[in-house]
C-alpha cells in the first residue's frame, strides 16, 4: 500500500464508496463533475452492492428495423413540406367530387415516396450489414476463470476482455495487463482522430501480474469512473484494489483507457476491463447526430413552396369569390351547364374552394420532385464511380452513404482547414537548434555552429561542451519514445546493439528529436522498467524515470522527472516558448526567443528546452501532492495542473529546437484551384504566428501581392474596436488590393463576444484568413461564427487530428475530397459526422 494513503485505508469497503458517491452526487454545484459509476472487475460484486445495469455492446448505426420501417419512413417523408402538400391534395380529391381523377396526384406521389423508401431502405440495409459484421465479431472474454469466445455485442460492462495484436478494441477498456513486461501497449487511433503514430498506454503495476485467464480468479478490484462523455481527451477514474484484508486506491487516467475503434499494435495481447459499451463508448458519442440538417437545395425549395402555396390559396379564394359573384349577377344569371343555385351554405362554399384548390394545384409540379429524387440518386452513383476520387494506395473509391446531401459539394463557399498533418505531412525532420544562445544546424549528420558553417569552416561538435551535452541529453530523455528492433520491442539484453534500432513515438516531433540525438552520438537505447538506457560518449548510462508529466493544451509542455546514477533528481521540460520561457528563471531568454522567431520565419516548428534540479525534499513533497491529486474525482485536472505548475518553475533555459514539417504533395496547386473556383479558405491552427504565416505563403494560401493585416495580442483589448474600424475603412478605400488577415486565439476570445459584427465585415472582405494559436473549441466557434453570419454560407471543415473534430462537426454536412493531399474526409452523407482518410504518400 502506498505511503501516502492512510493506514486505515484497508478497512474501507464497497459500501463506503457507494455511500460516499451518492452523497457527493447530491451537491448541486458539483453534480455534473462528480457523476460516476462503480464497476466490479469480472463482476465480483460483494453481497451488499447491487450490480448496475448498463447498455449492451450492440452497435446500431441504422435508422430502421423491419417492424418500424414503413411507419417511420412514411412519417419522415411526410415531414417534408412538398410530400405533405401532395398528400393533402390527394386526400382532398378523394373527399370531394373532384374535377380530376385522384390518380393524377396519387400516382406520382406514390412513385416518389416508394422510390425514396426503396433508396433509403437500401442505404439502411447496407448499414445493417455493417452493424452485423461489427456486432458478430468474435472476441475473447474471461468467464469463471476461462477464456471463452463470444460475439462483440454480448460484452457487458465489467467483463475482462482479451485483445490480440492488430485487433480493434471492441469497447472502451481500462487496461489491466499486457504481454509487455513493463505493462505498456501500443495502439493506433486513426479511426478516432486520424493520427497514424503509435501511442503508448499502460496499466497499473498492481494488475500487470495477471497474465492468464485462471489468474484473474485472484483479482478483486472495483473501478470508479466518470459517466460516459464524448471528450476523447478526458477520462477520470480510480481503482480500488483488494488484497486479503487490505485495500489501496490507484488513479486511472487517459493513458489507462483503450478506446473502441483504436487498434492494438506491436503487443502480443492485453487484458482490459470493459467500462463503456455500445452507445456509451466515446466513439459512438462522437458520432451521435444532435440535430437534423437539410441541404441548401431543399431549404430553398421549401421557401419557394411556401410562396406558391400562398399563391395557390389566393387563386382559390379569388376563383371561389368570382364564382358566386358571377352566379348572383342578375344579368348573367346561372349558366345551363352549372347546377341550379340552392341555399348558400358554408359547406358548399368550402367544397367549391377545395375544387379550385384541386384545379390550380399544378402550380406546384410534382414531376419536379420526381426528377430531383432521380437526379440525386444518380449523382450519388457518379460519386462512387468517379475515377479521380479513387485512392490507389488503399484501393478505395469514394463512398456515398446517402444521396440526400450530395448536391452540397458544388455549393461550398468557405473551407476551413487545419495546418499540421493536413496542409503539411506531419513528418518532422530536425533542422536547427539554439543552445546557450548559440545557433547550430545539422550538416552531414553532425551538429555545426551556424557562424562557422556560413564561413565555410564548420565547427563540428565532436567534443561536447557542457551546455550542448545537457541539451542533447534532455532531448534524449524528455519523451515517451519506445525502441524496437526487427519489428519487436527491444529489451534490456539487446538494447545496446544499435543495429536495426527503430523509434516509435506518439508525437512526430519527439521522434525527430530523438533520431537527431542518435545521429549526434546520444543514443536512447530504450526504457525498461522505468529506467532510461542511453549511450553517451561511448558509455552506457542509466536514468531512473520517476514521473512523466504529460503534455496538455493548457500547459503546452511536457516534463519528466529522473534520477541519475549519482542520485541527483532533475525535472526535464520541453514545450512552447509562450509557456516555458515564462517558467525559466535562468538562461539566455532574450537571445533564445530571437532565435525561435528566426526559425518560425522559416516555417519551422519550435520547442524550448529547460531543466531544474530538485532536492529530495522537493521531490517527495511533489510526489505526495501529485499522487493525491490524481486520485481526486472532483476537478482532478485542475488539481493536477496546479501541482505540476508548482514544480515547473525556476527552471534553467537550455535552448530551443527547430524541425521542418514538409508540405503535402499538390497542396499549392489544390489551394490555388479552390480559390479560382470562388471558395474562401481559412487556415485554423494551434501553431505560433510566424510559423503559420510562412506555411501559408509556401502553400499558396497567401500570395506575395497580398497585403497582410495582423490582429495580434500585441494590441490592447481596448483598441480592438478602433483597429477593426481602421482595417474596414482601409479595405473599402483600397479596392484594387487583395487582403489577407492574421488573427490569434487570444484576440478571438474577445472579438467574437464583443465586436463580432465588425469582425465579420472585415473577414468577408479578405481573400484569405489565418487563425493561429487556436484551441480546439475556438476552431469550432469560428466555423459557427461564419456559418451563422448574415450571408448564411455553406461551409466545409477538414482536419486530421482529434483537435479538429469539434470544427468538423460544426460545419455543414458535406463531403470534401481533395486528391493528392493527406486529408481526413468529413462525410455526412448518412446524416452523421464520419471521418474518412485518403493518404497519398
Amino acid at each position: 500500500m502506498p505511503s501516502y494513503l492512510p493506514n486505515n485505508m484497508g478497512c474501507l469497503n464497497f459500501s463506503f464508496f457507494r455511500t460516499l458517491n451518492r452523497f457527493v452526487r447530491k451537491t448541486p454545484s458539483q453534480k455534473i463533475l462528480t457523476q460516476s459509476r462503480i464497476i466490479s472487475v469480472g463482476h465480483k460484486y460483494p453481497a451488499d452492492i447491487f450490480e448496475e445495469r448498463f447498455p449492451d455492446n450492440t452497435v446500431v448505426s441504422s435508422k430502421y428495423t423491419i417492424w418500424n420501417f414503413i411507419p417511420k419512413n412514411l412519417y419522415e417523408q411526410f415531414q417534408r413540406i412538398a410530400n405533405f402538400y401532395f398528400l393533402c391534395i390527394a386526400i382532398i380529391q378523394l373527399s370531394i367530387n373532384s374535377p380530376v381523377s385522384p390518380l393524377t396526384s396519387l400516382t406520382p406521389l406514390t412513385f416518389v415516396v416508394t422510390i425514396t423508401a426503396i433508396k433509403q431502405g437500401y442505404e439502411d440495409w447496407q448499414r445493417h450489414k455493417t452493424d452485423r459484421s461489427v456486432n458478430h465479431t468474435d472476441v475473447s472474454v474471461i468467464r469463471n476463470g476461462k477464456e471463452v469466445r463470444i460475439w462483440s455485442q454480448d460484452i457487458r460492462v465489467g467483463d475482462i476482455v482479451k485483445v490480440k495484436s492488430d485487433e480493434e478494441f471492441p469497447c472502451d477498456l481500462v487496461m489491466l495487463s499486457s504481454s509487455d513486461g513493463g505493462g505498456v501497449c501500443y495502439i493506433t487511433t486513426a479511426n478516432l482522430d486520424g493520427e497514424t503514430n503509435l501511442k503508448i498506454h499502460n496499466c497499473l503495476p498492481q494488475t500487470q501480474e495477471y497474465q492468464t485467464a485462471e489468474s484473474f480468479n485472484n483479482l478483486h478490484a472495483t473501478i470508479e469512473c466518470e459517466e460516459p462523455t464524448a471528450n476523447l481527451y478526458k477520462f477520470m477514474g480510480k481503482m480500488t484494489y483488494y488484497q486479503r484484508t487490505q485495500s489501496s486506491i490507484w488513479p486511472l487516467g487517459l493513458l489507462n483507457l483503450l478506446l473502441k475503434g483504436a487498434r492494438l499494435k506491436n503487443t502480443a495481447f492485453i487484458y482490459g476491463c470493459c467500462v463503456y459499451t455500445g452507445p456509451e463508448t466515446k466513439l459512438s458519442l462522437n458520432l451521435k447526430l444532435t440535430y437534423n440538417k437539410f441541404s441548401t437545395v431543399e431549404r430553398s425549395m421549401n421557401r419557394f413552396l411556401i410562396i406558391f402555396l400562398v399563391l395557390l390559396a389566393l387563386e382559390a379564394f379569388v376563383a371561389t369569390g368570382l364564382k358566386y359573384f358571377y352566379q348572383n349577377d342578375p344579368v348573367m344569371g346561372t349558366p345551363w351547364y352549372l347546377p341550379l343555385k340552392g341555399v348558400l351554405s358554408v359547406k358548399q362554399v368550402f367544397s367549391d374552394l377545395l375544387v379550385f384548390v384541386v384545379l390550380f394545384n399544378y402550380v406546384i409540379p410534382i414531376s419536379l420532385y420526381v426528377t430531383i429524387e432521380m437526379v440525386k440518386f444518380t449523382g450519388s452513383m457518379f460519386l462512387t464511380w468517379d475515377a479521380e476520387l479513387y485512392d490507389k494506395n488503399s484501393n478505395e473509391f469514394a463512398k456515398c452513404n446517402s444521396s440526400d446531401l450530395n448536391e452540397e459539394l458544388g455549393q461550398v463557399q468557405y473551407l476551413f482547414t487545419d495546418k499540421t498533418g493536413t496542409l503539411t505531412e506531419n513528418d518532422m525532420i530536425f533542422k536547427h537548434c539554439s543552445i546557450d544562445g548559440v545557433k547550430y544546424t545539422e550538416h552531414g549528420g553532425m551538429l555545426c555552429k551556424v557562424s562557422n558553417f556560413l564561413q565555410g569552416n564548420p565547427d563540428l561538435v565532436f567534443q561536447y561542451v557542457g551546455a550542448v551535452e545537457n541539451f542533447l541529453l534532455v532531448l534524449a530523455l524528455c519523451n515517451t519514445v519506445q525502441t524496437f528492433k526487427n519489428g519487436t520491442l527491444s529489451d534490456v539484453d539487446n538494447c545496446y546493439d544499435d543495429f536495426d534500432l527503430e523509434y516509435y513515438a506518439s508525437s512526430p516531433d519527439e521522434k525527430a528529436l530523438v533520431e537527431a540525438c542518435r545521429r549526434f552520438g546520444v543514443v536512447l537505447q530504450g526504457v525498461f522498467k522505468d529506467t532510461y538506457h542511453v549511450t553517451f560518449k561511448g558509455k552506457h548510462r542509466m536514468f531512473e524515470r520517476l514521473h512523466i508529466l504529460e503534455f496538455d493544451f493548457s500547459r503546452k509542455c511536457m516534463s519528466v522527472i529522473i534520477r541519475n546514477e549519482e542520485g541527483k533528481i532533475y525535472l526535464l521540460c520541453k514545450g512552447a516558448e509562450s509557456t516555458v520561457l515564462s517558467k525559466c528563471a535562468f538562461g539566455l531568454k532574450g537571445i533564445t526567443l530571437l532565435h525561435v522567431n528566426d526559425y518560425a520565419m522559416e516555417g519551422l516548428r519550435t520547442l524550448v528546452v529547460a531543466y531544474r534540479e530538485l532536492s529530495e525534499e522537493e521531490f517527495q513533497s511533489f510526489d505526495m501532492k501529485y499522487k493525491m491529486a490524481r486520485t481526486e474525482m472532483v476537478a482532478r485536472e485542475e488539481e493536477v495542473s496546479r501541482v505540476i505548475d508548482e514544480i515547473e518553475q525556476n527552471m534553467t533555459l537550455l535552448g530551443a529546437t527547430a524541425v521542418d514539417d514538409k508540405l503535402q504533395d499538390g497542396v499549392y496547386e489544390t489551394l490555388v484551384a479552390l480559390k479560382e473556383a470562388g471558395i474562401k479558405i481559412w487556415v485554423l491552427t494551434g501553431d505560433k504566428e510566424e510559423t503559420a504565416v510562412n506555411i501559408c505563403y509556401s502553400s499558396g494560401h497567401f500570395q506575395r501581392d497580398m497585403e497582410v493585416i495582423k490582429l495580434t495580442q500585441e494590441e490592447a483589448s481596448s483598441q480592438y474596436y478602433r483597429k477593426l474600424t481602421e482595417i474596414k475603412t482601409m479595405i473599402e478605400e483600397e479596392t484594387l488590393k487583395t487582403f489577407a488577415l492574421v488573427v490569434d486565439g487570444h484576440i478571438l476570445a474577445h472579438i467574437l463576444h464583443e465586436y463580432c459584427d465588425n469582425f465579420y465585415k472585415v473577414c468577408r472582405e479578405c481573400t484569405a484568413v489565418l487563425c493561429c494559436r487556436m484551441s480546439p473549441i475556438q476552431k469550432a466557434e469560428i466555423v459557427k461564427f461564419i456559418k451563422h453570419g448574415s450571408e448564411k454560407v455553406v461551409t466545409a471543415a477538414i482536419g486530421d487530428g482529434a483537435n479538429d473534430v469539434s470544427m468538423i462537426q460544426e460545419a455543414h454536412n458535406i463531403a470534401f475530397i481533395i486528391p493528392q493531399v493527406y486529408y481526413t474526409i468529413f462525410s455526412a452523407f448518412s446524416g452523421q459526422e464520419h471521418q474518412r482518410k485518403f493518404q497519398n504518400d
